[in-house]
């Protein structure tokens, strides 16, 4: 499937929330984030994190899914590194804990931070998701990097 064109189709049985951050990690079932809520970055390299919390449906409980994180350019196209594309890719399968009431839906915590990432300042990008080879557009979390600062030439004018 083509991470560049999010599937139109009927709405996902999977829910997603995705938020960029400073770090995000996951502990106790549980995502920790620090500095979340991100959509402008830089232009100096830093840390980012992508905390994604899947809500998965009680009747698709015990069923082995596969996950892959796209980095996307503003254009949709992938964002490359030595000539391969930048994906992060996993597999989740969500457990009934026992006691829990039929019906709820059951929530499973990624996090992941990467301490720089190659982009451009200036130009946008977009963290895309794809679980089973399917994406939807709020599987999608946009950001956009801040020009370099220009520094002035030569000395500051003076004062008259």
């Amino acid at each position: 499937m083509d991470p560049t064109v999010p599937a139109p189709a009927s709405p996902p049985t999977l829910r997603v929330t995705m938020l960029l951050a400073d770090s995000a990690q996951v502990a106790d079932r549980k995502l920790y984030v620090l500095g979340g809520g991100l959509s402008v970055i830089g232009p100096r390299p830093q840390p980012m994190g992508v905390a994604i919390r899947i809500e998965v449906p009680w009747d698709r409980a015990n069923t082995p899914h596969q996950w892959r994180l796209d980095l996307l350019d503003e254009d949709g196209h992938p964002v490359m590194i030595n000539e391969q594309p930048l994906v992060v890719h996993g597999r989740f399968e969500a457990g009934r804990p026992a006691g829990l009431q039929a019906g709820t839906p059951l929530s499973v915590p990624l996090a992941i931070t990467f301490p720089s990432l190659p982009v451009t300042p200036g130009r946008s990008y977009a963290w895309q998701l794809s679980i089973d080879d399917s994406t939807h557009l709020d599987w999608r979390q946009r950001f956009h990097v801040h020009e370099t600062p220009q520094r002035p030439m030569g000395p500051p004018p003076s004062p008259s």
